[in-house]
């Protein structure tokens, strides 16, 4: 090619030079397993907008050791749009009745490893050419295949090994923030529609990157008549920490101490903190979702009673995790009917919990309520 372009315009290059009916990507760093390819090519042979994976096994990048991952597993990702493996879901479980071999549906695809029909590649968009480098291409595809009428699977029959580096061993020009934040602007701009802000709102620094002209892209979705991303978020992916419906998405702040519920640099079973407002800390961001949720990406507040208020992963289940906000009151109650109210003298930083009393230290201002939402 002359010139370094990075992954996405390389594969763009690759797949121009394609023969084939069908155009398989590879990442270099890979090894097959013995008939890796076959099960690829009937899903792609039974449905053409079918975007097929393999299990994705671990090649240790020190030893090449080959292991094997779980089967169970599909691609999500969290509010800034980052890749991440979880269990698969119980309704994708039922779908297949218990039949590991047959493929599953994954809402995301890891994106180095996959197979498409050639023209069905062009069809749907081929690659976004307006990314740079690698990173955040297999989200945007991912959303537009779902969204146009494909689909996408991970082919339980299909097993490929995969070097997976603990440290990235070439340059990223401009810095890798800059690239990734690039190319996870132009997804969220052109398919996500309103929750965006998500995006926006969970990392505030990337509203100052440069993601170039997007406008071909939108004209690609309109042409192809795609669905909405809430759509996407009811039909394909319910279970995503993005909440299909939500009442409002931003700070929570005490009415008597001015001060805001604060999960920055805290993980699953701590305890939630108050601190000083910032319109720029993504730890203050949370989601008031229609469950009675109250979540900062996939952490939500969780307490029993008198408290103490801590994060845990949202379970779903209600409960423990689900809260009810009085907009008369300005006051948010627990199912447990204790309610949220600022920190006491014995734990200055840490709001807690007690008998719902309706005075100003349990009162709270959610930013952008809407109740009609």
């Amino acid at each position: 090619m002359g010139v370094r372009t990075g992954l996405i315009r390389a594969r763009l290059r690759g797949a121009s030079e394609a023969k084939g009916r069908v155009i398989t990507f590879l990442d270099a760093h890979c090894e097959c397993t013995e008939g890796w390819l076959e099960p690829l090519l009937f899903e792609i042979y039974k449905n053409r907008t079918s975007v097929v994976c393999p299990v994705i096994d671990v090649i240790n990048d020190n030893t090449f050791e080959y292991s094997l991952v779980p089967d169970m597993t599909s691609g999500g990702f969290n509010w800034n749009l980052g890749f991440q493996w979880y269990t698969a879901s119980e309704r994708e479980m039922d779908r297949r009745g218990g039949d590991r071999s047959l493929p599953m549906r994954t809402p995301a695809m890891a994106g180095g490893l996959l197979a498409i029909e050639r023209s069905y590649f062009y069809e749907i968009g081929s690659y976004d050419s307006g990314m740079e480098i690698w990173g955040g291409e297999n989200i945007e595809m991912s959303f537009r295949v779902w969204m146009c009428g494909g689909q996408v699977f991970i082919v339980t029959c299909s097993r490929v090994g995969h070097v997976f580096r603990d440290v990235s061993p070439y340059s990223w020009p401009g810095g890798v923030e800059r690239i990734l934040n690039r190319n996870t602007l132009r997804t969220a701009e052109v398919w996500m529609d309103s929750y965006k802000e998500f995006v926006y709102r969970s990392n505030p620094d990337i509203k100052k990157t440069n993601y170039g002209d997007v406008s071909e892209r939108v004209a690609l979705r309109k042409r192809l008549k795609c669905h909405s991303f809430q759509w996407y978020l009811q039909n394909i992916y319910p279970e995503s920490w993005i909440p299909a419906k939500y009442y409002t998405l931003g700070y929570i702040k005490n009415r008597q101490t001015g001060e805001c519920l604060d999960v920055s640099g805290k993980k699953a079973g701590d305890q939630i903190v108050m601190s000083h407002c910032s319109e720029n800390s993504e730890g203050q961001v949370f989601a008031f979702t229609h469950r009675g949720e109250i979540a900062n990406d996939e952490l939500c507040l969780d307490t029993v009673k008198r408290g103490p208020v801590t994060i845990l992963t949202c379970h779903r289940q209600g409960g423990s995790q689900q809260w009810i906000y009085d907009n008369k009151t300005s006051t948010i109650r627990h199912i447990s009917n204790f309610c949220l109210g600022k920190p006491s003298p014995r734990d200055p930083a840490l709001p807690s919990m007690g008998l719902c009393m309706g005075d100003m230290s349990q009162k709270w201002i959610i930013e952008g309520l809407d109740i009609d939402r």
